[in-house]
Formats: C-alpha cells, structure tokens, sequence
C-alpha cells in the first residue's frame, strides 16, 4: 500500500501499515474468542442453573445489551484517553468481568453470571467503538470491507476454536450429566449441579489474566492515535449545514441494519446447539455445533477479501449474502427432521467432531456464510462521509449490536412457545432490510 492511502496519523508517525493490522487483528481475535463462548455458555447454564429457553438467552441480552447502554459513554472514554489508552481499558474491564465468574459459578447465582458478562461486553464496547472506525480509515474506502473481512477472518477464526474449547471443559460427559439428575433427589442433585458450575471457574481465571497481560502490552505498542474529529476540506464543506449526526439517513438507516444483522448473526451462533438438541441430536456432538457457523463464517470472510472490490462491490456483497440468509432460513424452517443417512466423525486429540446430520442443522451453520460479509460492508457504507461525527456514529452502530440481546431472546420466547425450528422465521424480515439497505438505504443523503 503506497502512503498517499494511509490514514495522515499513520504516515506522521511512520508507522507500519502491516503492523498496525496485525495489532487490530489480535484485538478481533480477542473480541471473538470472547464473543463466542455465548454459543456453549447458553446450553451450559441452562443445565448448571436449570432455565428454559427464554431464561437461557438473557445470556446473550447480558452480553449484547452492554454494547446499548456503553457505546456513548465509550466514546467519551476515548475522546479523552484516545484510542490507544481506551483499548487498554477495555482489556481490564473485561478482566475484571471475567473474574465475577468465580464467585458466580461458586454460588450457582444466574444474576452474577450475568453480570460478569455484561462486564465483559462494557470492555468489548470500548475495544470495538475504537477499533471498528480505526481498521475502516486505515486505508481506502472502497477496500473497507475487504480489510474489515481481514479483521473478521481473525474474530471467526477465534470463534471456532473458543466454543471447542470451551466446550470440551464445562460439557465434558453433558449427557451423563443430565441422565444422572434426572434420578437424583434434590439434595444430591444441587451438589452435582456445582460440581458443574465449578468447571468455568480456571477458564476465566486464566482469561483475565490473559486480558490483563495484553492491556498491559498496549502500552508499548506503537499504534498511533487516529484523529477523527477533523475533516479534510471536501467533508468539510458538504458537511457545513450539518450540526447532529440526524442529519446523516444512511448512518441512523446503517444503524437499524447492523441492529438486524447482529440479531440475525447472533441467532444463527448462539441457537444451534439448543436447536440441535431440540432435534434429538446428542450433546456430546451438539455441543460443537457453533463451530461450524463460525466455519462458515470464516469461509465467507475469505471469499469476501478474494472478491472485494476487486470483482464485486462491498454494497452488492451485501445484498447477495442477504437474499443467501433468506434461501438458508427458508431451507432449514422446513427441512427440519430430514436427516442424512449417516454421520460423519473427525477423530481429534481428546475428543471426536460429529458432523451435523440433521439438515436444518446444517442450514442454520450456512447461515454463517451468508453473515460473514454484512458486518464489513455495512460498516464503511454507514460512516461514510461522517468526518468530525465519526465516533457519535461509530457509536451509534456499537449501540445496534443490541440486537444480539434482543432478537434471540425474542427467539428464544417463540421457541418456548412454538418450537425452536419455527422461530427462525424471525430472521427472514431481518434479511429483507439489509437486502434494502445493500441496494437503496445506504445511497440516502437527505430525509426530504
């Protein structure tokens, strides 16, 4: 990449475009290692505490809910420590977050559970309100998305191994688990149900302090701060009769869009192992099923950095993957119950991979696909032109990944009271307006 496409922070500062890539890039790994370990959390605690569906997916509106309430306050973080300080700030909020785990696993109290992943997601909020805008100015506009996908390559790569991991640990021997409570009385079934909480505790102790070491380590890096709040004289000029970010519809209409995405995205994750459950699937082999959406979703990152904009633009991107998530929701609503006529098993160190063999299983991991490209064409299209108001609009769409807290809870109460394959019709109205923002929304610059 030649200088004149660098942001003026990085040539001033003569900082290594590649570098300053790999450092975001580990920051995406992060928020997806994090991120993802909802996928197994969900049916874990749904044992360990004993909840329904609706109860069990306050786990991801604990989470997602966050990025809602902080993303202001996470820009006014950063407007006075800037990016570089706030990053690491967000590192040792999710330490600490973290660390609420221990006592909530000891006392098998859902509410500290809870909290401890809200804290987590305030952490998350501040990481991704810097480092979103930061990967999407690094570089030209037009090849966002295509470094975006980069960054997304490093978050669903994170994403597949966190679940496996986790999973191996805290569901290690699920089955026996839930056969032996069934025959217990409650005293001795309390005492099994902490021995299973128990299993999370070393997995966020060593989290934390992986967390701390690296906020630590922003310290030293070399990452400059970027500064948003000037415009170069073009934005200055279309942007002289705006005085509130209102006055941008293809931001407030971005941010309705990443508000769905997120939701759709989140479900697609956070739903499978239930789903699968729900299908007669074992948990031993359900319990990887958020791998494999992850899976997909890496695939889709990868086509994404081929084809972006080198062979399609980032708009026409989105669209496709939109009218794709409508095909997969369709195909997995109704081919629920078809199974294939036999399963596939990948041995691994320690455990073996079952591959899906329920069909609308394996739809619902495609959808992953379809997702992978939304985030980073949606991104630079509703920023675009933002100027002095980029960080109110960065903010703006971290407050729409409130749509991961809302969207599958509302899942979650259709799978209570429908069946958890006819509550995913509630993605296909979702994928109807991101097809509308691909190809309408996001070219509106004026509400008259």
């Amino acid at each position: 990449m030649t200088d004149d496409l660098l942001h003026p922070a990085l040539k001033n500062e003569k900082i290594n475009y590649a570098l300053s890539i790999a450092i975001i890039g580990a920051f995406f790994f992060i928020f997806g290692f994090v991120t993802w370990l909802n996928g197994v959390l969900i049916p874990y605690l749904r044992i360990a505490c004993e909840l329904n569906y609706f109860q069990a997916y306050f786990v991801a509106f604990a989470f997602y809910i966050s990025y809602f309430v902080m993303a202001i306050p996470s820009a006014w973080v950063l407007k006075h420590t800037g990016f570089k300080s706030g990053m690491a700030l967000g590192l040792y909020i999710m330490a600490a977050g973290a660390l609420i785990f221990i006592p909530a696993a000891l006392t098998r109290t859902y509410g500290l559970f809870l909290t401890g992943l809200f804290v987590m997601g305030t952490g998350l909020a501040i990481l991704q309100t810097a480092s979103n805008p930061y990967i999407t100015i690094l570089g030209p506009r037009e090849s966002a998305a295509k470094r975006i996908s980069i960054m997304g390559i490093c978050n669903k790569v994170a994403g597949v191994i966190s679940p496996l991991i986790l999973g191996i640990i805290v569901l290690k021997d699920a089955n026996i688990f839930t056969e032996q409570l069934k025959t217990l009385d409650p005293i001795h079934k309390s005492l099994l149900l902490d021995t299973l909480a128990s299993r999370v505790i070393l997995p966020y102790i060593i989290m934390a302090v992986v967390l701390t070491g690296l906020g630590l380590m922003v310290r030293f890096t070399s990452l400059p701060d970027i500064d948003t709040d000037h415009e170069d004289e073009a934005l200055t000029a279309a942007n002289a009769g705006k005085s509130h970010i209102f006055h941008f519809p293809h931001l407030i209409l971005g941010v309705i869009t990443l508000f769905l995405y997120v939701g759709v995205e989140v479900i697609a994750g956070d739903t499978i192992i239930p789903y699968g459950l729900s299908q007669g699937i074992p948990l031993s082999a359900a319990k990887v099923f958020t791998s494999y959406t992850l899976t997909a979703m890496v695939i889709g990152y990868i086509f994404g950095i081929i084809l972006i904009p080198k062979y399609i633009k980032q708009e026409n991107s989105l669209g496709i993957s939109a009218v794709l998530g409508v095909l997969f929701s369709i195909l997995a609503i109704f081919s629920s119950g078809m199974h294939y006529q036999s399963s596939m098993n990948i041995q691994l160190p320690g455990f073996s991979l079952v591959l899906p063999f329920e069909l609308s299983v394996f739809f619902i991991a495609l959808l992953g696909f379809a997702n992978a490209i939304m985030w980073p064409a949606i991104w630079p299209l509703a920023i675009h032109g933002l100027g002095r108001f980029t960080k109110i609009g960065s903010s703006l769409l971290i407050m729409a990944i409130a749509g991961g807290a809302l969207l599958p809870l509302l899942y979650g109460r259709l799978a209570d009271k429908l069946s958890p394959h006819h509550a995913y019709w509630i993605t296909i109205p979702c994928y109807i307006v991101i097809f509308y923002y691909a190809f309408f929304g996001h070219k509106i610059r004026s509400w008259k």
